[in-house]
């Protein structure tokens, strides 16, 4: 299955690990764009100094890992396409370009399901993609989410509850069923 990932749900450190964790694992084939990974590198910058160049890293090593993940659409597949926020364009396009499934978006008002069906897509929230792989692979994703959050809990050098990890990463319905 190709997924096509949103900025939104690259930016946030948990979040990523965890989905880039599920594709190292062979459970989806990951999509992005030239500028998905910008808007993410850009984003850093609120984190305050040296975060964009970590971001940078992070998005050097996601090339070289997924060499095939990176998509370049075609200027005139975007200038067909329509959605509620035109600066999204870029994301739908990038989608189709890839012969992408879905595509993992927290923008929910943004990718309304109708303009995502004319072009044979769908979306989810990384919750529901997560809980979904979480029913093919539990062991998996278990594995993964708890090596996650093992490392935050190194580097905070804090004890950290997986439950509580999950639901600042906004996998909150998954936390609660790796936590049962």
């Amino acid at each position: 299955m190709k997924v096509l990932l949103d900025a939104c749900v690259l930016y946030p450190t948990v979040l990523r690990e965890i989905l880039i964790g599920a594709a190292k694992a062979g459970l989806f084939q990951p999509l992005w764009s030239d500028r998905i990974l910008e808007e993410w590198a850009r984003a850093t910058v609120k984190l305050g100094a040296g975060a964009e160049v970590v971001a940078r890293g992070e998005i050097a090593a996601l090339r070289v890992a997924f060499p095939k993940g990176a998509v370049l659409p075609p200027p005139s597949l975007q200038n067909r396409l329509w959605l509620p926020d035109p600066n999204d364009l870029h994301v739908l396009a990038a989608a189709i370009a890839g012969g992408a499934d879905l595509i993992v978006t927290f923008n929910a008002a943004d990718f309304p399901r109708q303009s995502l069906q004319e072009e044979g897509l769908n979306r989810m929230d990384p919750d529901q993609f997560m809980m979904s792989l979480c029913d093919r692979a539990p062991d998996q994703i278990a594995t993964i989410c708890e090596t996650v959050r093992a490392e935050a809990a190194r580097l905070s050098g804090q004890a950290i509850d997986l439950r509580s990890l999950m639901k600042r990463a906004k996998l909150p319905r998954l936390g609660k069923r790796l936590a049962a």
